[in-house]
Parts: structure tokens; C-alpha cells; sequence
């Protein structure tokens, strides 16, 4: 951000520390397990370190999914097509859900998590946001005669971590994906794209 200072070193090593800590403890126990005082002692840092930088639990969630979305974000601004600009909506849409799907895949426990401490916030969300706007301009330009920023409310929903567990089976990691990827077609009236995953 233009007139933003960089963060300082210790800053941005407690900021590591504190993600990777919540990241443990999700993987250990769920998001019950995560509260400031087991993440702060965890990650060697006070909890005032923690409330000052995040907020509250809902906002170390919020930036914890941010970090996991941060590569998606920047590959649908700049990066090569389809993720990126460039290709038909159809195509960009499959693309973005594979990356998207890939990311809710592997952090089930951490939307599942998400959701319940942010449900009250979950649409002023910046990854949702993001998520959302990309989508419904995909939608848009594709079907400008429907709703676009219904549909792609309507398609993230489906994101949620305990349905992803529920349905994913050991030998099919990207159940979930393909059939979000086959909706989104249906979606769309196309049945000439395969999701490639």
C-alpha cells in the first residue's frame, strides 16, 4: 500500500510465529482448540502481541486464510492465463475453483473454523470478497442475463469444511473440487468443459 511502512523485522517474526502457531493448533485440535492465550503461548509472544496484531480470534482466522489466499489473489490480478486474464470466463472460472478448491481442500479445519468465528462478518470477509467479486464478474460476463452476484454467493457456500471432510474420500482428494467445478458449468449452461482434475 503506497505510504504504508514496511514492518519491522521482530514484528514480521512474531506475525510468523503467531500464524504458524494457530496453524498447529487448528491441525491438533480444530478450531476449538485455537483461543489467543494457547496461540500467543505457543508462539512465545504475549497475548496483548497477539489482540494488538489480529484483533481477535476472528481476526488471526481472517489472517491466517488470508495468507493461504495470497498467491491465488495475485495469480488472478497478474498471472497467465486462464487463471489470470486472458481466457474465456468458463475457463478462468475452472481454473480459479481448481486453485480455490485446492486451497479449501487442504485447510478444511480452517474454514470450518472461519466460519464459525467470523459468520457474523463472513461476507465483509476480504478473501470472500475477493473470492466473491472474481466470480460474479466471471458469471457476469459469461451470463449477463443472471443474477451473477447471487450465483456466486451461491457457489461458495458450498465451501464449507465440514462438507468438504464429509465428502471427500481417502482415495479422491478432488471430489469436492470437480463437483464445485461441474456446478459452476451447469451453472453457466455449458456441458463442453471437463474439469481437468
Amino acid at each position: 500500500m503506497p505510504g504504508q511502512r514496511p514492518e519491522r523485522a521482530d514484528a514480521a517474526r512474531n506475525r510468523g510465529a503467531v500464524l504458524r502457531a494457530a496453524e498447529q493448533l487448528l491441525a491438533e485440535g480444530g478450531g476449538d482448540h485455537v483461543s489467543l492465550d494457547r496461540v500467543a503461548a505457543l508462539a512465545g509472544v504475549g497475548k496483548g502481541t497477539v489482540f494488538r496484531r489480529f484483533g481477535s480470534r476472528a481476526g488471526l482466522l481472517q489472517a491466517l486464510l488470508e495468507e493461504r489466499s495470497s498467491a491465488l489473489r495475485a495469480a488472478i490480478a497478474d498471472g497467465p492465463p486462464p487463471l489470470g486474464p486472458g481466457a474465456p470466463a468458463p475457463e478462468r472460472m475452472l481454473a480459479f475453483l481448481d486453485r480455490l478448491g485446492a486451497i479449501a481442500e487442504g485447510n478444511a479445519a480452517l474454514l470450518s473454523a472461519h466460519d464459525a468465528a467470523c459468520a457474523d462478518e463472513r461476507y465483509d470477509d476480504p478473501s470472500y470478497r475477493l473470492w466473491h467479486g472474481h466470480l460474479a464478474a466471471l458469471f457476469a460476463d459469461e451470463r449477463p442475463d443472471l443474477d451473477a452476484a447471487f450465483l456466486a454467493h451461491t457457489l461458495l457456500a458450498v465451501f464449507d469444511g465440514a462438507l468438504i471432510r464429509h465428502i471427500t474420500p481417502p482415495g479422491d482428494p478432488r471430489r469436492f473440487t470437480r463437483s464445485v467445478q461441474r456446478t459452476a458449468m451447469a451453472l453457466l449452461g455449458r456441458d463442453d468443459f471437463s474439469p481437468g482434475v
